[in-house]
C-alpha cells in the first residue's frame, strides 16, 4: 500500500501551489491540511522547525520542506510525466532558472506592487522588468520553459501566470503587459488553461478578496524591507 501524501497549506500561497501542481501533474492523490499562519500548529512546527513555513509535504513518515525542493522530490519519488529533463545539462539549466525566479526575481516582483516609496519603486520595477525580459527570452519558440509540457521552471514561475494579474488589479501597477511581454503572457495563458493545473489554482475572485484585505500589511512589510 502506498504511503499517504499530505500537504500543509494556507490559502493564497503560490509556494503551496507549486507542490500541488507537481502532485497533480504526476497523478499523485493527496490530502490538504490547512494551516493558520498566525497560529502555527504543532504539526507544522514539528516538520518544519527551521523556517516554520508552508508548504510541507508529508509522505508517510517523511517530511520535505521548501517548495522547489518538494517539486524535485515529487518528480523523483513518484511515477508519471517527468517535471525535469532527462539530459543532465538541461536539468541543470532548469534548476538554474527556477533558482533565478526565487532568488533574483521574487523580491523585485513583490516590492513592485507593495512598496509605497515612489522613488525606490521605480528602480525596483526597472529591475523586475529586466528580469521579465530574461524570462521572455527563455520562452522564445516554446510553449513552456521546458518545451511542450509543464515542468520545473513553469511551476517555479506560476505566480507570474495566476497571481500577478491579481496583484496588478489590487495595486494598480502594470508590470506585465501583452505589448511588452507577448511571449510571457501567452505562456501564462497556456499554464492557467492547463486542465491539470486548473484543479489546484485558487479562484481568482477569492484571491482578489484575500489580498485586498491584507494589502496594508503587505505595504508595511515592503517598506520595512526597504529599510534593511
Amino acid at each position: 500500500m502506498a504511503s499517504p501524501v499530505k500537504v500543509l497549506d494556507t490559502f493564497g500561497s503560490g509556494f503551496v501551489h507549486r507542490a500541488l501542481a507537481a502532485l497533480r501533474l504526476k497523478g499523485v492523490p493527496y490530502e490538504l491540511i490547512q494551516e493558520d499562519m498566525s497560529n502555527k500548529s504543532e504539526l507544522l512546527l514539528k516538520h518544519n522547525p527551521i523556517h516554520k513555513k508552508v508548504p510541507v509535504l508529508l509522505h508517510g513518515d517523511r517530511a520535505v520542506c521548501e517548495s522547489l525542493v518538494i517539486v524535485e522530490y515529487i518528480d523523483e519519488a513518484f511515477n508519471g510525466p517527468p517535471l525535469l529533463p532527462a539530459d543532465p545539462y538541461e536539468r541543470a539549466m532548469a534548476r538554474f532558472w527556477a533558482q533565478f525566479i526565487d532568488q533574483k526575481f521574487a523580491g523585485p516582483f513583490w516590492m513592485s506592487f507593495w512598496s509605497t516609496d515612489d522613488e525606490s519603486r521605480q528602480g525596483i520595477m526597472m529591475e523586475a522588468k529586466q528580469n521579465l525580459l530574461l524570462l521572455e527570452a527563455q520562452l522564445q519558440g516554446k510553449r513552456f520553459f521546458g518545451g511542450d509540457s509543464i515542468g520545473l521552471v513553469d511551476i517555479a514561475g506560476s505566480a507570474l501566470a495566476h497571481w500577478l494579474g491579481v496583484f496588478q488589479e489590487i495595486s494598480g501597477v502594470a508590470l506585465l503587459t501583452d505589448d511588452e511581454y507577448p511571449v510571457l503572457c501567452q505562456w501564462a495563458k497556456c499554464y492557467t488553461d492547463d486542465e491539470t493545473v486548473k484543479q489546484c489554482l485558487p479562484k481568482r475572485d477569492e484571491l482578489v478578496a484575500y489580498f485586498t484585505a491584507n494589502k496594508e500589511r503587505y505595504k508595511i512589510l515592503a517598506n520595512a524591507m526597504l529599510q534593511k
